[in-house]
């Protein structure tokens, strides 16, 4: 009886130090509220994989198209803040469901730097080397 007792307290301390070490692995970090698309909502998932590189998972919803916006453009760009600097992630697309007119953006990339901030501008063209002034969305530093 007792080597069972033990046997099970061990098998729960085990479970519980693998599902503590999985989700310090993945972080979900929420988008501040955006003053540009003040119903635009989101957040980005950042996963280290078996290579050491960190997986971004980006997901937003309401993200109106960006020539509606007060200072019209023609896309949206991710950018990552990371201590190797600031670099341009891509386009981001915000497009309509099949059955929602819900506007949704979705993006996914694999970078070897790990991020401490990501955020989005609505530029002119999405190959711009340094970000605008019109930022849409941002997450806080972490």
């Amino acid at each position: 009886m007792r080597s069972f007792t033990s046997f099970r307290s061990t098998t729960l301390l085990l479970l519980l130090v693998a599902a503590l070490g999985f989700t310090a692995c993945n972080r979900k970090i929420a988008f501040t509220t955006s003053t540009v698309v003040p119903g635009a909502d989101g957040a980005v998932k950042v996963k280290k994989d078996n290579n050491g590189n960190h997986a971004i998972d980006i997901e937003i919803r309401n993200l109106a198209d960006p020539q509606r916006l007060a200072l019209p453009q023609n896309t949206y760009v991710v950018w990552m803040e990371s201590n190797n600097g600031l670099k341009n992630l891509g386009q981001l697309k915000s497009e309509t469901g099949l059955l929602s007119k819900a506007r949704k953006a979705e993006m996914e990339t694999v970078t070897p730097y790990k991020p401490t901030r990501i955020f989005i501008t609505a530029e002119s063209d999405g190959n711009v080397q340094t970000p605008g002034n019109q930022v849409v969305l941002s997450t806080r530093s972490f």
